[in-house]
């Protein structure tokens, strides 16, 4: 009889510490987005454990080097023998853009693939003109066409500076990887004129001259221009087309600057 109660006093508190251990584990339900309840891939990701960059990068900032015409030319307001007098040389009417300063600002939560880029920016335009001809402005303020004939291997040139500011949404691709990508943009951009003159380069007695001429020749304070850009890695191409003509209203032709080139360099 003993034995009997002592057997069914140890099966009781056998059975007692077991029911004590299992009370001690807890049950974790692993909800939606983790991992066996342990690990949440949300943490991971945010923790930096993604392989998509954190910011979204644009391309913007860089120096570029392009070429300058004009488009829709209109010479109404001017004499027959006066038209086409700032028709340039395409090839030799360049643009050098040195992008100083960029901002990109991402438009996704959870990647990094579409965004808005502004900056500033410096924009150095050359127009070769014909190589006998330059302009001034007239007693009432009006462009015209100046013919100078100093020799025969003259060049002619209208430059001008402006501080530019973009504001430009992009595309871009990852191709392969995350680093490479394909980027397409569009955007628009207002720019402030600093500076502007004319040049003439002629020879006289063997030696090198220029005539050079400062002034504002009725250009636009302020101008709109839409941009486009693309590229992949080290190939990166701009273009842009002004929405405002170049010379203020009734002061000069109506014509329309736009520009195309490439980025040599990359910030």
């Amino acid at each position: 009889m003993k034995r009997i109660y002592f057997i069914f006093l140890f099966l009781f508190f056998a059975v007692y510490a077991f029911a004590q251990e299992n009370d001690s584990i807890i049950v974790i339900q692993s909800p939606a987005g983790r991992l066996s309840g342990l690990i949440d891939i949300q943490d991971l990701v945010n923790e930096g454990y993604n392989s998509w960059e954190n910011e979204f990068k644009g391309h913007w900032a860089g120096l570029e080097f392009g070429i300058n015409g004009f488009a829709r030319p209109d010479y109404s307001m001017y004499e027959p023998k006066d038209n086409d007098f700032m028709a340039n040389d395409l090839l030799r009417s360049n643009v050098l853009k040195l992008n100083i300063v960029q901002y990109s600002k991402g438009l996704q939560s959870s990647r990094n693939t579409i965004g808005l880029v502004t900056g500033l920016g410096l924009s150095l335009q050359s127009y070769r003109l014909g190589n006998n001809t330059s302009i001034k402005l007239d007693e009432y303020g009006k462009v015209q066409p100046i013919p100078l004939y100093f020799d025969s291997n003259q060049k002619s040139k209208l430059s001008i500076v402006y501080v530019e500011v973009p504001l430009i949404a992009e595309f871009q691709v990852p191709v392969r990887n995350i680093e490479n990508r394909l980027y397409f943009s569009a955007g628009i951009s207002v720019a402030r004129k600093l500076a502007s003159h004319t040049k003439v380069k002629y020879r006289s007695d063997d030696k090198k001259q220029k005539l050079k001429t400062p002034g504002d020749f009725a250009l636009r304070e302020y101008k709109f221009a839409v941009t486009a850009r693309a590229g992949y890695r080290w190939v990166n191409l701009f273009a842009s087309y002004d929405l405002t003509p170049m010379f203020d209203d009734r002061r000069g032709p109506k014509l329309h600057p736009f520009s195309a080139g490439l980025r040599l360099i990359s910030f």
